[in-house]
């Protein structure tokens, strides 16, 4: 019983670190424009395709050498990131931006027509004729993205707990990012500017603050997480399909909101609760109750604490 219950903390605690990634991008984004952005799973879901396309241009699988499985990954990392990056950016310039002084429906309208087109968009992505897409002969199917990392047991044959290399790269390289994503926002001076700009967009130009430059780079930087999370997503997971982004967006949105939106730490709690609760959901209850216990959990955790685990009743600050 013990060790069936260490497994699924693994687990929940590996989903967790992920959901905690993508749902960093919805935060700071509302953190500073009370606006969410529902394409941004999207986002996450074409940068894995991105990282697809790239291991099929390089011809990376689980026979490929160690250092060219190490140079390969990590160019799907850098690329994947820089991808998400620059869409969520391109996005923000081509749709958001001109409504920006709208009504908030506007906004909210496009968002999830964005979100749409880009669903289309990785669904042609996936009718490629690329040998890594099947040939292009089944565009809405799930694609096998390469097992890259050996599966042994870290913790040695014997152990009933297994501890994958693709566990300890999701957890490590989500720590990394997070605490370099928390120091950008607490002592650089652009996360001051965010700050500022979170807190009140009117002052902060008075004080000489480029407001939409701020924006632009927040955007970016959550486009680069999705990024980000979608290689790691995509080596612990080993699926990538076109509406993939729907569910984890939704899935990090609400951990984002348990959390309390627009606060940062709250997200990368949301996300290891969210993560949580589905690991032992499935373990305990059954994979079918998941939704329902899921969401019926957080919806208590709401009706307690409507602003969010960290959340507060003021105006939310990145």
């Amino acid at each position: 019983m013990l060790d069936t219950i260490l497994q699924q903390l693994l687990i929940g605690l590996t989903n967790g670190m992920v959901f905690a990634l993508i749902a960093l991008g919805y935060t700071m984004v509302y953190g500073i424009l009370e606006f969410i952005n529902f394409a941004h799973g999207d986002v996450f879901m074409l940068s894995a395709f991105m990282a697809l396309t790239l291991c099929g241009a390089l011809g990376l699988d689980e026979h490929a050498s160690a250092g060219a499985l190490a140079g390969g990954l990590l160019l799907c990392i850098v690329a994947s990131t820089v991808f998400g990056g620059l869409l969520n950016l391109a996005i923000d310039r081509v749709v958001y931006k001109p409504l920006r002084n709208a009504p908030k429906l506007a906004p909210l309208v496009s968002a999830i027509g964005v979100s749409f087109i880009l669903q289309n968009v990785g669904l042609f992505w996936g009718g490629m004729s690329m040998q890594i897409f099947g040939g292009g002969g089944q565009a809405a199917a799930p694609k096998a993205f390469p097992n890259l990392l050996p599966a042994t047991n870290l913790l040695g044959a014997a152990s009933k707990v297994t501890l994958q290399p693709k566990d300890v790269l999701v957890i490590g390289a989500s720590l990394v990012v997070m605490a370099g994503l928390y120091g950008i926002v607490q002592f650089t001076k652009l996360g001051k500017a965010m700050r500022a700009t979170a807190q009140d967009p009117s002052a902060a130009r008075l004080m000489g603050i480029d407001v939409d430059q701020v924006v632009a780079a927040t955007f970016l930087i959550g486009g680069a997480l999705a990024g980000f999370a979608s290689v790691i997503y995509s080596l612990y997971i080993n699926t990538v399909h076109y509406q993939m982004g729907y569910q984890n967006g939704l899935y990090a949105f609400t951990a984002a909101v348990v959390g309390g939106i627009g606060n940062i730490p709250g997200a990368v709690l949301g996300g290891l609760l969210l993560g949580l609760v589905r690991a032992f959901s499935d373990q305990f209850i059954g994979a079918q109750w998941q939704p329902a216990v899921l969401f019926g959990i957080l919806i208590v955790i709401l009706v307690f604490r409507p602003a969010g685990l960290l959340g507060s009743t003021a105006r939310e600050k990145v």
